[in-house]
């Protein structure tokens, strides 16, 4: 089963670049299918990953971790989706 894990934070005033830095330089302690990280307006990034698991939502894989407090607004939002289709574009 395929599980995609959702990050989300807003960084604080003016430090969009330094959370986006931030964030891609994390190391997870494994290897997900595939990792992709996303910036929008209002200084906020994503990170979305890919894992492969036979216990779905519920199974143990590692997240990134919350950043500093004064580089982010809030805390951050997580998500786990488990995919019920998929199709492939060679576009991407």
């Amino acid at each position: 089963m395929r599980v995609a894990l959702m990050w989300e934070a807003r960084a604080a005033e003016g430090r969009g670049d330094e959370l986006l830095a931030w964030a891609r330089a994390q190391e997870l302690p494994g290897e997900p299918l595939c990792r992709e990280t996303f910036r929008a307006p209002q200084d906020r990034v994503l990170v979305l990953t890919w894992w492969e698991t036979a216990d779905g939502l519920d199974a143990e894989l590692p997240e990134l971790p919350e950043p500093d407090g004064e580089l982010i607004t809030r805390s951050v939002h997580r998500w786990r989706f488990e995919s019920v289709s998929r199709q492939s574009d060679s576009r991407i």
